[in-house]
């Protein structure tokens, strides 16, 4: 095998593993940034039920 050949498969197998890690921090980011915007969503739905909750038991006092 010559050097130069060695050192292409060293290259290409490093190219390998850095990509396999930024896809890996890529996804895992922009899986995180997904359930941050479900989360987000479903709260505003709650605290809008709450809020509404809340004005109905104060009409019927008032």
């Amino acid at each position: 095998m010559r050097k130069s050949t060695m050192w292409s498969t060293v290259g290409a197998v490093i190219a390998v593993i850095v990509a396999l890690w930024v896809v890996n921090v890529v996804l895992s980011v922009t899986w995180f940034l997904v359930k941050l915007a479900i989360v987000v969503v479903v709260a505003v739905v709650i605290y809008g039920l709450i809020k509404a909750a809340f004005r109905s038991k104060d009409r019927t006092r008032g």
